[in-house]
């Protein structure tokens, strides 16, 4: 199996410590999450700590949100580190990580998700479609969006 890392990142007119509250803690996803809209009836399930490491959260969705969970496994100033893993519609685990590094306006926020390619029809169609074009866009909104929700708060 063959790995990818897909990365981006924004600028944002706000201070890290605006910022990562909005990653730490796993229900304020639900405010920029760039997957939110792809099932109104997705139902969430929280454990462990409000924010910070430990923290867990599981969705179960429609055939588009699928099935999965996230845990954190890291949470400095500087960022988080979460395990995803998919169940549903195919069996996938990646790391993803949030960095948030001050500047001289904000914040950058940089967002990268690492895995393993998965197996069967869902490896077929990522060696057609690269990573990167798969999940680079939904990216690109959830970045979008955490920016305008902390923007507005800052």
């Amino acid at each position: 199996m063959s790995t990818y890392e897909v990365t981006r990142t924004t600028s944002i007119k706000a201070a890290p410590g605006t910022v990562l509250p909005l990653l730490a803690d796993l229900r304020k996803w639900t405010q920029w999450s760039p997957w939110e809209d792809l099932d109104p009836d997705l139902r969430r399930s929280y454990s462990g700590p409000e924010s910070g490491v430990g923290a867990h959260y599981t969705w179960k969705g429609n055939r588009r949100a699928g099935e999965g969970s996230m845990e954190i496994t890291r949470s400095e100033p500087d960022g988080i580190d979460v395990d995803l893993r998919f169940t549903r519609p195919f069996a996938n685990a990646s790391t993803v990580k949030l960095q948030v590094r001050p500047t001289s306006t904000g914040s950058d926020v940089t967002w990268t998700m690492t895995g393993t390619r998965p197996g069967g029809v869902a490896g077929l169609v990522t060696r057609v479609v690269p990573m990167d074009r798969l999940v680079g866009k939904d990216m690109e909104k959830g970045l979008s969006r955490l920016r305008a929700v902390t923007e507005q708060t800052a």
